[in-house]
């Protein structure tokens, strides 16, 4: 039975208005981005009257801009491998075994989620302030200690995620790796893995965009060497004047990467979210 034509007629319209509410801004800052900053400053135009892709240059000598993008790169890149190695292990060991706490274990880990991150601030502070007096380890100010921050917050949420990913692969695959001859961990990486690719990029795309977008903890944690993007592009904001139009070009170069990956990992991440859903 076809739907009614008002039904067709609302989604059309519901969908157009939600798909300008979405793009509306995009192109305010492409077109931003493309105006010089007398133009970006004065009256709105939907129009630039004027193109000019200068703003795409000199955002790389405004501000080191090359130095906060490599610091987010290492930054976000160890922390989405740390936190897919970890939750690999940690969650094919909650799926396939029982131990006491398993239960504790599993209820922890779900519900560090629903604290704020703002709460861990000061404690992480001092944590590294510490650990930098008493053992010379500099973590405060520095990418290693940025990285085990974001690892408190992707980690959990990982092992969550892959838990209920790896309880859809069947028990029967480890079964028959283990009478083959494959070991625990044998099975683990060369049947239960392959199996689970579209959760394990669900979980990567996810500790990655947490590390690539925070601000809070990158502005606190770091210093004018391991600074960020997310915090960097602050840089463009100066006591005399706004560079409006650098700001635009700045954060659409930023947006590259995690587009770029989103849009090539898109049917992997749509699997591994929906895994279990239907039985």
């Amino acid at each position: 039975m076809a739907p009614p034509r008002s039904f067709l007629w609302s989604r059309r319209i519901f969908l157009t208005l939600l798909t300008g509410f979405v793009l509306v801004p995009v192109y305010v800052m492409l077109s931003s981005s493309l105006k010089p900053l007398a133009d970006v400053t004065g009256t709105f135009r939907w129009l630039p009257t004027e193109l000019t892709i200068r703003p795409y240059i000199d955002i790389w000598s405004t501000v080191p801009l090359g130095r906060y993008f490599v610091n987010s790169l290492i930054v976000a890149g160890a922390a989405t491998v740390c936190s897919v190695v970890i939750a690999v292990f940690a969650a094919y060991a909650v799926s396939r075994y029982s131990f006491r706490g398993k239960r504790v274990f599993t209820v922890t880990v779900l519900s560090t989620q629903m604290f704020p991150g703002i709460l861990f601030l000061l404690p992480l502070f001092l944590i590294y302030v510490n650990i930098g007096n008493a053992t010379g380890i500099a973590l405060f100010g520095s990418r290693g200690g940025l990285i085990l921050t974001y690892l408190t917050f992707s980690l959990p949420f990982s092992i969550w995620m892959l838990i209920g990913y790896f309880d859809s692969v069947p028990r029967d695959l480890d079964e028959a790796a283990l009478v083959d001859g494959c070991g625990p961990l044998g099975a683990l990486f060369r049947v239960v893995v392959p199996a689970a690719v579209p959760g394990i990029v669900a979980v990567a795309v996810y500790a990655f965009m947490t590390a690539w977008g925070e601000v809070l903890f990158a502005s606190v944690m770091t210093n004018d060497t391991t600074r960020t993007l997310a915090v960097g592009l602050q840089g463009y904001s100066t006591l005399n004047d706004v560079y409006w139009n650098q700001i635009m070009a700045a954060s659409l170069v930023v947006s590259v990467p995690v587009v770029a990956g989103f849009l090539l990992l898109q049917r992997y991440l749509v699997a591994g979210l929906t895994a279990g859903a239907v039985k």
